[in-house]
């Protein structure tokens, strides 16, 4: 009886999974906003109070509007 030979890829990597988009960058992309809009948008610095603790936001954002976090991402 001849020898399995195994799995031939067996210990390499493989293809990464593509990355998907936070829920920043999912909420800013539906409110249609560019960067440099994200300050002055009360739609978003409202989306940002309310899941700034549980969702990533960008640092100089929270900053911007003075906002603290509890916990870590």
């Amino acid at each position: 009886m001849a020898k399995n030979p195994g799995i031939s890829y067996w210990g390499k990597a493989g293809p990464s999974p593509a990355a998907s988009p936070s829920s920043f960058e999912e909420i800013v992309k539906s409110m249609k906003l560019q960067p440099e809009e994200y300050v002055l948008s009360d739609a978003l610095k409202d989306w940002v109070w309310r899941n700034k603790d549980h969702r990533y936001v960008p640092p100089e954002l929270l900053k911007a509007w003075g906002f603290e976090v509890r916990g870590e991402f």
